[in-house]
């Protein structure tokens, strides 16, 4: 037997119902304009996503012929090729093709050409425009782990010209990208390697400290520095 309680109820299902209907009839208009403003921003979501993928497969693609082109040219610089003239030739225009599409893209795509170009540079020891590029690649990377990484290399090169506090500076903001960047605690050991380089001895200790405090279970640079800070405070 039905309580007072449970007609009550009943009752105020009912009123909420007709007053969802009476709201639904008075406001269908609005309601289907509304519906239909989503489903249209939700297909164009859908289609600038599915756009964007498309032109970055296909820049992507475009960046794997580039890698194609001088697989079929690379040469060693220091070699006796005799096609050599016409390689090189055919390097510069690869390198003003591959610079002129970076310019147009931007992110990823522009990230990995930029480091091809930086690859090139680097087979033909030309330090400087290796490490412009992978400057470039870092810029375009954004947070992406392609960032760090060309930052890294931008270092080694800034080491190989012998410009040892710009090194110190590319090591540096490859840390500031933190977990993204497999190779930190390498960067870490480098610059106190660097600071070591150039005599200044509480640096090094420092950035040798800065190893071991946050790597500690690392199978190998931490020990490294720590026979360093040995051999240092002797």
């Amino acid at each position: 037997m039905a309580t007072t309680q449970d007609v009550q109820k009943k009752e105020e299902a009912v009123t909420i119902n007709q007053r969802v209907a009476d709201f639904i009839q008075k406001n269908r208009r609005s309601l289907f304009v509304g519906l239909i403003a989503i489903i249209v921003a939700l297909a164009g979501f859908i289609t600038v996503v599915t756009v964007r993928e498309r032109l970055l497969e296909r820049a992507l693609t475009q960046v794997d012929e580039f890698g194609r082109r001088y697989d079929r040219v690379r040469v060693d610089p220091d070699g006796d090729d005799p096609y050599m003239v016409s390689k090189m030739l055919e390097i510069s225009v690869l390198l003003a093709e591959i610079d002129s599409f970076a310019s147009r893209n931007s992110g990823f795509a522009a990230a990995r050409a930029y480091n091809l170009a930086a690859n090139i540079h680097w087979d033909q020891n030309n330090r400087d425009d290796a490490e412009k590029a992978w400057l470039d690649a870092a810029r375009a990377a954004g947070r992406n782990y392609m960032a760090p990484v060309s930052l890294f290399n931008a270092a080694v090169a800034a080491e190989e010209r012998g410009d040892i506090e710009t090194a110190i500076a590319h090591y540096s903001r490859a840390l500031e990208y933190g977990n993204i960047f497999p190779s930190a605690v390498r960067a870490q050991f480098s610059i106190g390697r660097l600071e070591e380089s150039r005599n200044r001895r509480d640096a090094a200790i420092a950035a040798y400290r800065n190893v071991m405090n946050n790597w500690p279970n690392d199978s190998l640079w931490p020990n490294l520095a720590q026979s360093r800070i040995l051999a240092l405070s002797d």
